[in-house]
């Protein structure tokens, strides 16, 4: 039953943004929106009360013995990359769901309140700045670094926020205190391979590496490209390129501690085969579980900016999008989970994420878990990304019993086995 019920939830979030190039629900449009009204459809039919706060975030509840307990939390988002997977995020929030499921079939209740939160906006891919739900939601993130910010297609937030009936104005009115949850629990694919290399079920994370994300803007000098000649060319292309290279070379002097940087987006203008180009801009990714180490790599990358800006007479400015401190998760919940997985004899690893979660900025208001679950080849970001039923019902048997252990139920009403 389990198993045929989570499927039959993936499929129903999945047809909404679905394309042959994968699935499309970028945060605050529409698909998004209907995927979270379909959400909060689902809830309801397991009689739970649901809401939107301020940032878009919807916020499912169920009640406890005693409604003035802060409520312990599960879920994660459901807006996706370009092209994106059909699990990344929502499995999270499927897995949620199935815990009042099995909770509601079984009439266990619990002394907390449970919640589910379904996060907006985890995704970078629309505005550049992720997790930004959880971010409002831990108070990280208020309107006034929100409010100018504009799509590739020059919509601005303000512009998206109405559209699904939010104020930017209002988006501190998301902020929660410490005292206002008790725990919060996020199942989540690995997007990396080390779980099915290693043929294990679950992976218990520890440290969630943060991404420090900067624009860079060149500007040189359109020409000719037949007749101009080599050494009296500005392209701004080729400053790019040289700033591109010392992000590899700084990233792997650093790779040892796991620090990793990508240009995950370079555009030329005018773009024209036969011009020298005239601007580039490029967008810069780089994550680790180290500050340090990030420090490193971004005064080697803002040093080659100004070595290139010299070397080939161009003007270059970089703007720091966002710059977010890696988080280490409690031992106490660490140990909590590896305890769970041990008594159930459910294989498992300690792991750091690599990539952000919604988990990483909750980890700042109440104790916070993160736990992996295989997907095939690692591949996340990706129409072919795949997690099996079985290792997606594994996580979900995990997720309701350490959810169980912090919800605490009623007496009579003893932990599934």
């Amino acid at each position: 039953m389990s198993i045929r019920r989570i499927e039959q939830m993936l499929n129903q979030f999945n047809k909404i943004g679905y394309t042959e190039n994968g699935m499309n629900r970028l945060a605050y449009t529409e698909n998004e929106h209907k995927a979270k009204e379909l959400f909060r459809e689902m809830c309801e039919k397991e009689h739970l009360t649901v809401r939107m706060d301020y940032a878009g975030n919807m916020i499912a509840r169920r009640e406890g013995i005693n409604s003035t307990l802060p409520p312990v939390s599960a879920g994660s988002h459901l807006d996706t990359v370009i092209n994106g997977g059909e699990y990344d995020g929502t499995v999270g929030v499927v897995a949620a769901i199935e815990l009042i499921c099995r909770l509601n079939e079984q009439q266990i209740q619990t002394s907390h309140p449970i919640e589910i939160i379904c996060f907006a906006a985890e995704e970078s891919s629309r505005f550049g700045i992720a997790t930004m739900g959880s971010k409002m939601m831990a108070g990280k993130l208020d309107q006034n670094k929100v409010k100018n910010l504009k799509d590739k297609n020059n919509v601005s937030l303000e512009d998206a926020f109405s559209q699904v009936g939010l104020k930017v104005s209002q988006v501190d009115g998301a902020f929660r205190e410490s005292k206002d949850i008790k725990a919060f629990f996020e199942l989540h694919i690995e997007q990396g391979p080390v779980l099915e290399l290693e043929q294990l079920n679950i992976g218990v994370v520890t440290g969630i590496a943060a991404p420090t994300r900067l624009k860079i803007t060149i500007k040189g000098k359109a020409s000719h490209s037949g007749t101009t000649p080599m050494d009296l060319r500005k392209d701004a292309f080729l400053g790019a390129s040289e700033i591109g290279l010392a992000v590899e070379k700084a990233a792997l002097a650093e790779a040892k501690k796991g620090t990793v940087a990508t240009v995950g987006d370079c555009a030329v203008t005018p773009g024209a085969m036969n011009v020298v180009p005239e601007k580039a801009e490029m967008i810069i990714d780089i994550r680790s579980v180290d500050m340090n180490s990030k420090k490193k790599v971004m005064e080697h990358v803002k040093e080659t900016m100004k070595y290139v800006e010299r070397k080939r007479g161009l003007w270059i400015h970089f703007e720091l999008l966002t710059n977010d401190e890696p988080v280490l998760l409690e031992q106490h919940v660490i140990s909590s989970i590896l305890q769970t997985c041990e008594q159930s004899g459910i294989s498992y690893r300690e792991m750091t994420s690599g990539a952000g979660h919604d988990a990483m900025n909750m980890a700042g208001l109440c104790s916070t878990g993160l736990i992996f679950i295989p997907c095939r080849d690692g591949l996340s970001h990706h129409k072919d990304e795949f997690a099996s039923l079985e290792a997606i019902k594994i996580g979900c048997d995990v997720l309701e019993k350490e959810v169980l252990k912090w919800a605490i139920p009623a007496k009579g009403k003893e932990i599934p086995k």
